[in-house]
């Protein structure tokens, strides 16, 4: 997930199009069959990295942001962090698996259903509030891909 120097685009664009991207990853890695192992270990690690520089690039630029500009979004940025931080385990694990090891891909399975759950909040509740908050979406989505190829070189 990585942005292109030459392609602004506003924070809550740049989100969407990580969401679209890491549900696209998971579609992938439920079609992989049984005797997959190295395709679903190395689309599982791609996975996981894509979700840390989201997860990072969210709680360290946009939520603080979206607090700032929406008193009443306390709540669903509350969630959105502790939904991150039950994300943020389960990767951990994932990360330390081997695709031969148990539960594996129901470990997998789970991300991205909890995932599929939070981009949906995310989506449908707080996005619209942001969108009419008067933030500057496109200064705060070059801040935001700014550190996220400074993560992604590091990653």
């Amino acid at each position: 997930m990585t942005t292109k120097p030459d392609a602004p685009q506003d924070a809550i664009e740049m989100l969407t199009a990580d969401h679209r991207e890491v549900s696209a990853m998971f579609k992938e890695f439920e079609g992989l069959g049984e005797r997959a192992k190295v395709s679903k270990k190395k689309l599982a690690d791609k996975i996981c990295t894509a979700l840390k520089l989201h997860t990072t690039i969210e709680e360290e630029i946009f939520y603080p942001a979206v607090r700032e500009a929406i008193k009443d979004a306390e709540d669903l940025v509350d969630e959105a962090v502790v939904e991150h931080a039950s994300a943020k385990d389960l990767i951990a694990q994932i990360e330390a698996m081997d695709p031969d090891d148990e539960l594996y891909d129901a470990k997998v399975k789970v991300l991205g259903e909890q995932i599929e759950h939070h981009v949906g909040e995310e989506e449908k509740e707080l996005f619209p509030k942001v969108r009419k908050s008067g933030l500057d979406l496109a200064a705060l989505g070059a801040e935001m891909a700014g550190r996220k190829d400074e993560l992604a070189a590091t990653a």
